[in-house]
This record gives structure tokens, sequence and C-alpha cells, in this order.
């Protein structure tokens, strides 16, 4: 697959981008960055090789199967748009847009050319989350009756991008770090998100950007009536960055007994009924990029049991969008 990219203002492509260099499946073609200034920062690195000022420009004179995109979290539609209408399919760094309108323009548009739409939620590769999924799919714990995460991030202020804390690039906290869970909930437990029951954000610690909510909360329903809690602010400690074992801790409740474990954690808590005390389960093997793997055999018609495909993409965006817009509606008139 011949792949290029468009935009290069969040860390999250540069992964993916290496991620292609490394694949044997792909074929980087090009490179585009449409921020003059981002442009002028980004000829300072030696592992990127920038070779178009626009992405129309790169388009007309570069042949390529699909356009991965990592801009402002606004530009992501916009640009997904764009990309669609020139007939290429699209990887997408999360959130796949900031507005539910967006959403269904792109759901139209890829239904419409027969385009597939992928998207960097590599939650699903990591060797927690793989080894979540196995000890519950065994029935380890039995039926789920509760869930709780906690995907906290450390703000960085000064550290981060200043486009996070411009007014409209951002899109809310839960659209941006909530799409993780949503999706990967249901590939973990086989139960889809049923109900979102309530959904909060608020101005905690960027009290500088009055409109920045870095406080972010949800509460759901699994289509078996299981509760889940989760908390995605941005409240980690900055100087401890995402080293905690607090850094996407899920705890899932079942009849049988409890599992835990971190993004961190190098082994998984089961505590079953019956037996005295926790034992502790190794991690299996992780599935590095699998997030663009699944992106190469959904194109080619080959996808794998547990991959994620375009529908799926789709239902975790509109969630997360979903949540971000009841958030956005319940905050009280001041």
């Amino acid at each position: 697959m011949k792949l290029a990219f468009v935009g290069f203002r969040h860390a999250h492509i540069f992964v993916m981008y290496q991620h292609a260099l490394a694949l044997p499946g792909i074929e980087v073609v090009a490179a585009c960055e449409e921020d003059a200034a981002t442009r002028q920062t980004l000829a300072t690195r030696n592992d990127l090789v920038l070779t178009h000022e626009t992405l129309d420009a790169m388009l007309d004179q570069v042949e390529c199967d699909a356009v991965a995109i990592g801009d402002t979290y606004a530009r992501h539609g916009p640009l997904i748009l764009r990309c669609l209408a020139r007939g290429k399919h699209v990887i997408v760094d999360k959130p796949v847009c900031i507005s539910l309108d967006e959403l269904v323009a792109i759901e139209q548009q890829l239904r419409t050319k027969g385009l597939k739409l992928g998207c960097m939620l590599d939650m699903r590769d990591s060797p927690q989350t793989i080894g979540l999924r196995n000890l519950l799919r065994s029935g380890l714990i039995g039926e789920i009756h509760a869930i709780s995460f906690g995907g906290q991030h450390p703000l960085l202020l000064g550290t981060r991008p200043a486009w996070y804390f411009e007014p409209g690039q951002h899109g809310g906290t839960l659209n941006d770090i909530a799409i993780h869970a949503v999706d990967a909930l249901p590939w973990m437990t086989g139960l889809n998100i049923q109900e979102i029951v309530a959904a909060r954000t608020w101005n905690a610690f960027a009290r500088d950007y009055p409109h920045f909510h870095d406080a972010a909360q949800v509460m759901l329903t699994l289509e078996n009536q299981c509760g889940v809690l989760g908390d995605v602010s941005y409240f980690m400690p900055n100087s401890m960055g995402y080293t905690l074992q607090l850094y996407w801790r899920m705890t899932f409740w079942g009849r049988k007994g409890v599992i835990e474990t971190s993004a961190t954690s190098d082994q998984i808590m089961v505590a079953l009924d019956g037996e005295r005390a926790p034992r502790y389960e190794p991690l299996p093997p992780g599935n590095p990029a699998g997030y663009l793997h699944a992106f190469l055999h959904e194109i080619a018609g080959t996808s794998q049991a547990g991959e994620l495909t375009t529908p799926e993409v789709l239902r975790a965006a509109r969630l997360a969008l979903q949540m971000q817009a009841m958030a956005d509606q319940n905050r009280l008139i001041q």
C-alpha cells in the first residue's frame, strides 16, 4: 500500500509514521504539513522528510492508496473528507473528528465510495488489554457486573501543543481520551455499550484557559446492565508523566471475582472468590502497530477476528462524540 501523510501536529502521528516505515506492506510515498509554523519546526527533525506544503498538491502529484492524518483535532474531519473525496482510504490519529455532523458526512462518503477508515486506537494492541480480553472471554470471573477505568493524563501545560488550548481546536476531553475506552471495552468483554447514563466535563487545572475542560468523567451501561465508571481527566502529576500504575488502570468485577491491571503494569491481578489471596497472571505478547495491520487487512479484505474495522472505528467515534455532546449540554447555566 502506498501511504501518504498529512499533518504532524501531535506526537502520535510520528509513532504511526515510524510504524509505517517499518512495515513491509507499506510504502511511505509523501508527507505534507499545511501549517507554515509547524513546517519550520519540523525542518529540524531528522526522522521525517516533508515533501509537500498542501494536501491538494500532494494528492495531485503523488500516487497513493491511503492517507494518514495527524493534524489538530478540529482539522481531522475536514481532512478526512478531502481525502475521501479524492478516493483515498484514510487512517487517522484519534479522535476521528470533533462533531457528529462531520461524522455523518464521513460515513456517507465511506459508504458512497466504498472506502475504509482506520484509526490509531492502539489500546487494543497492548499486552495488558490483550491479557484482559483473554481472561474475560475465558469466563474466569464469570459475568461482568461493574467496570471502572482511570485514563487520567498529565496536563503538561507548556509542553503539549499550544493548539490544544486554542478555542475550537481540541473538541473536548471525553472525545479526545475516552474514545480508547469505548472502543476497547466491547472488544475486551464482548458486550456492547448500551447507554450513556451521564457525562460531565469542567475546568479544574487549566485555569488560564477557562474554556478548556481538562476534567472529564462518564457513566455507561453495557448490554447486560453492567455499570461502567470512567475518569479521563488531565489530573496525573506532571512530574510523573505516564509512569504511575494508575495510568489506564482498569478493574473488572465479575460474579466469580475481580481482575485488574494498568498500562504500566507487568502483570494482571486476579482475585477469585474461594481463594485466600490474589494471584498474578503474566502478560501475553503485545501486538505492536496492530491498528495499522488491521487497516491493511481490511483494505485487502483479509480482516482477522478481533481486528479493528471501519464500522468499529465509526461506532467508537460516535459514542465518544455523544458523550462529549452530553457533557457540553449538561453544563450549568451561569
